[in-house]
């Protein structure tokens, strides 16, 4: 399978591995999709949680906190 890479992105893509900070483009690659698989899955997150906030599906501050000191049996002082 072959796919074309702009000169610019495959010039990075070979000065990381210049660098020794991977052994291969491959690696790379491999690693730059997994960062912004993370990312889109924050940024999926951030969206649900704004949509939630915008509905009215979310709790006081003061009331996670108590929930969650007394749920963890943590200490009653912040």
């Amino acid at each position: 399978m072959s796919h074309e890479i702009p000169a610019d992105v495959w010039t990075k893509v070979e000065m990381f591995v210049a660098t020794g900070a991977y052994a291969s483009e491959a690696d790379v690659l491999r690693d730059a999709l997994s960062a912004l698989e993370r990312a889109n899955a924050d940024i999926l997150a951030i969206r649900e949680g704004y949509e939630d906030a915008q509905a009215g599906r979310y709790i006081a501050l003061e009331e996670f906190d108590a929930e969650m000191r007394k749920e963890h049996r943590f200490l009653n002082e912040p």
